[in-house]
């Protein structure tokens, strides 16, 4: 994030407006907190005897403690922006351990608390960030948490909390924090804010678009101060924190016949800019409206950027940007959706085909064996698999199509794959895209590595400028590249890989593969649960990788180390008591002749005694499995991971991709009704 004094504007001047004239979710802290609240549970925030903002600091509070601020019940049936104005100040230069402050949106049917922001930048002036809320008729609250780091005279403030019914990339720059659009300071060429009386420009600049007067606020760019011809000034708009995509439009003015150029880019949490407009005639000495279509599936930025190539620049004037979820004027609709191309193959082909009769892909399914895993959507669904070994035709090819994809439109595919066969089985899976009209096909994707029989991630980013089709092709080039070759869950999404990773992970879920997320050991020794990549040390038991992403992590119990009966237990966060259903949804291995037992209990706060709610024994498969577990609760509680090892080293446990989610677990999207053999399910239980 850009520090303030990046901005041409006073922000530390702030002069909000009264508490009262706030709407709800709302605080300027003048004179209380508008019924935001402190945990008890929690160091209180301090409100300052002159007002004007509320803190906490190392003067009441130690290092590592917490200080959480909840607002009322809110409600946001309209797209809405949260606007926070804070500050995290240390004695210390760079300390080792940083403070952080949070913020989270608590629906009131999760019993999970869902990040939305967090930041451990220090700074010696105010700063300001903006999160969009999407639409949701479900009524929740704001819970901002404070976590001292390291230093003497550590202090975590905020200043203002601002939530108003409209997009965070709007702005009719009315306001003196000028709804977080930045200046990316140049010495000699930046955006100022123009109007309101101001009179600090050569240039003769006009009314604000917004209000038609001298009273009313734009932004500008003036050439006087140029002294390099191509020299740039960027007005920045904040980070866009939810997926949206529609119509982005704006009002401009500039000085006719100038040599100036004026363009509006994106550019994304990885550092990619992508032009989306630029100015084709200078217009005239009015204002005129630009509409663009805009599209951020993941966290992007609008930079308004204009460069003065010749000695008479003139000026850019800026001015009311607005967004509506519908496309521009002349634009039609896209009737494509990314879900048309991606399919799990539990109901059918979805809308892949294959380009002739015969050999060639096939939708099975089969019980694992140490020959073969299972499906990798639940591990005892469905799949396609291309037996090329049977065939024996060298040339071999089986192609499999996916629907058209519009184009000049990033994406980012992932699929699983499993290959089983003899030696190192090149381009055994291939990945084109297939340009129809051109009848052009280009490789994008292919297998390298030696088979090893688990399912593996893949993801590739593209764009083509005109329409294609992803093809997977699996080829049988000799008898001894020839063998099995598995697909399964193919997913497109809008934008690129990397950049679609930036969003907050999804509440209440881990993977672990950074950590162990929230979860809690009930002690650590040498029975105590792994989190562990690849095969576990012991043959003929354990996976040989994890089901996020074959290469990743997971946890696990090291039989070797414990001794029959030994129990290790892995307890999840606090949760919160709601109303309502609640899925537990996982998955879980148990591969090996001495496996023991796998259970999930649930301990209410306050009570000795917890309830079991799901179990399997003995070893299931060699797959990974899924586990879905339905159960309510209105008071607070903790879910319990609990393995206890078999009658010999041969019975390795192990648990991933865990998912808390609201509702009960048919609606879980994606999921499809488990078969429930070599199972000991334990009914839905209500408390």
């Amino acid at each position: 994030m850009l520090l303030l004094r990046g901005v041409l504007v006073a922000v530390q001047a702030l002069q909000l407006v009264g508490a009262l004239d706030l709407p709800a979710g709302s605080c300027a802290f003048e004179e209380n907190t508008c019924g935001f609240d402190s945990e008890l549970a929690s160091q209180p925030w301090m409100l300052n005897e002159e007002g004007h903002y509320i803190y906490v600091d190392t003067s009441f509070a130690k290092q590592g403690e917490k200080a959480v601020l909840v607002s009322s019940d809110l409600q946001a049936e309209e797209w809405s922006c949260l606007r926070l104005v804070y500050q995290i100040t240390t004695s210390e230069g760079s300390p080792s351990n940083p403070s952080q402050l949070n913020l989270y949106v608590r629906f009131e049917d999760e019993s999970f608390d869902r990040l939305l922001w967090s930041t451990k930048e220090t700074s010696d002036s105010w700063l300001i960030t903006s999160l969009d809320l999407q639409s949701s008729p479900k009524k929740f609250k704001i819970l901002i948490e404070g976590v001292l780091g390291q230093g003497a005279t550590t202090s975590i403030a905020l200043f203002e909390i601002k939530m108003t019914a409209d997009y965070c990339i709007e702005c009719d720059f009315e306001e003196n924090h000028l709804c977080g659009f930045v200046n990316r300071w140049n010495p000699n060429v930046n955006w100022f804010v123009g109007g309101g009386n101001i009179r600090n420009s050569h240039s003769i600049l006009p009314h604000d678009h917004t209000f038609k007067s001298e009273l009313g606020h734009y932004m500008y760019v003036d050439s006087v101060y140029v002294k390099h011809f191509q020299e740039v000034a960027q007005l920045i708009s904040p980070m866009t924190t939810a997926p949206m995509s529609g119509c982005l439009s704006f009002y401009y003015q500039l000085q006719q016949g100038n040599d100036n150029a004026f363009s509006l880019y994106t550019r994304d949490v990885t550092g990619l800019y992508e032009e989306i407009w630029k100015m084709d005639s200078p217009g005239n000495t009015v204002w005129n409206l630009a509409e663009v279509e805009f599209s951020a599936p993941y966290p992007m930025e609008v930079i308004f950027e204009v460069a003065f190539n010749g000695p008479k620049g003139g000026y850019v004037a800026l001015d009311d940007i607005s967004f509506s979820p519908v496309h521009c004027q002349n634009q039609s609709e896209l009737s494509f959706s990314t879900l048309e191309a991606s399919c799990d193959f539990e109901e059918d082909f979805c809308n892949f085909y294959q380009d002739k009769e015969g050999p060639g892909w096939t939708r099975v399914q089969g019980k694992p064996n140490i020959y073969r895993a299972g499906d990798h959507t639940s591990g005892l669904g469905y799949y396609l698999l291309a037996n090329t070994k049977l065939t024996s035709q060298p040339g071999y090819m089986g192609r499999l199509y996916g629907p058209s994809l519009p184009g000049n439109l990033p994406y980012c595919l992932r699929f699983y794959y499993a290959i089983y066969g003899f030696f190192k089985m090149n381009d055994t899976l291939t990945v084109y895209l297939f340009e129809e009209n051109h009848v052009i096909q280009e490789k994008i994707w292919s297998v390298q590595e030696s088979p090893r029989g688990i399912w593996l991630r893949a993801e590739i980013t593209f764009q083509k400028p005109m329409s294609a089709k992803v093809v997977f092709l699996s080829l049988c080039k000799s008898f001894w590249d020839c063998g099995l070759v598995a697909l399964d869950d193919i997913t497109i999404e809008l934008g690129s890989c990397s950049a679609a990773e930036k969003f907050p992970p999804p509440p209440g879920a881990c993977t672990f593969e950074q950590d162990e997320c929230a979860f809690t050991q009930e002690r650590r020794n040498r029975s105590s649960w792994y989190r562990r990549r690849g095969e576990t040390p012991t043959s003929y038991t354990g996976p040989k990788g994890d089901h996020t992403t074959g290469v990743g992590y997971y946890m696990y119990i090291e039989a070797s180390h414990m001794v029959h009966g030994q129990r290790a237990r892995l307890l999840s966060r606090p949760l919160r008591g709601v109303p309502g259903k609640h899925c537990l949804a996982f998955f879980y291995h148990m591969y090996g002749a001495g496996t023991g037992l796998l259970s999930v209990y649930l301990k209410k706060e306050g009570d000795h005694e917890e309830t079991l709610l799901w179990r399997r024994r003995g070893e299931q498969s060699i797959s990974w499995l899924r586990g879905l577990v339905e159960y309510s609760c209105e008071r607070p509680h903790q879910i319990i991971f609990e393995a206890i090892r078999g009658v010999s080293i041969r019975s390795d446990i192990a648990i991933d991709d865990v998912k808390f989610q609201a509702g009960s677990c048919a609606e879980m999207e994606d999921v499809a009704p488990q078969s429930s053999g070599y199972s000991e399910d334990v009914n839905e239980i209500e408390y």
